[in-house]
């Protein structure tokens, strides 16, 4: 059963079925729900969700500035997934390049550190998505032996 999550970005988009084609088929989020007469749809992915919306200068929406092209400039978000194999192969398939190539990286979480294999993608608007895998944790500092 679909649960929303505690906090979800709404994103304003240009085109909404572009950014459909992206996020559905791309990575791999599913349609929880639209409203298509709003150019509204809200999207999840194992609790992962984000909103899109289509701007409109008419429909009075809740804007806090004018928007500027690109949309969504200094935003990074991180999507969790079971495997990022499937998604960089669609993403390859499809012709839309990584920003940052598949690597396994580990960040300090207080004590501990934590792994997660990791690529960066942004899309046509300059939005940041991380899409990783968690794959581990390590007491204390740890270093990843590459070899």
């Amino acid at each position: 059963m679909f649960e929303r999550s505690k906090l979800v970005p709404e994103l304003m988009v240009t085109h909404l079925d572009n950014s459909l084609d992206f996020w559905v088929s791309c990575l791999g989020l599913e349609m929880a729900y639209q409203r298509p007469e709003d150019g509204f749809s809200y999207l999840d992915l194992n609790g992962a969700q984000v909103m899109r919306e289509q701007a409109d200068p008419e429909a009075g929406q809740w804007l806090t500035a004018f928007l500027t092209r690109p949309f969504g400039r200094d935003i990074n978000l991180q999507i969790d997934v079971a495997a990022v194999g499937p998604i960089i192969h669609k993403l390859d398939q499809v012709g839309f390049p990584l920003f940052r190539e598949c690597k396994d990286t580990w960040y300090r979480a207080n004590n501990v550190e934590v792994g997660q294999r990791e690529f960066i993608v942004q899309g046509s608007r300059w939005l940041s998505r991380k899409v990783g895998r968690a794959f581990g944790r390590a007491p204390g500092l740890f270093i990843l032996n590459s070899g």
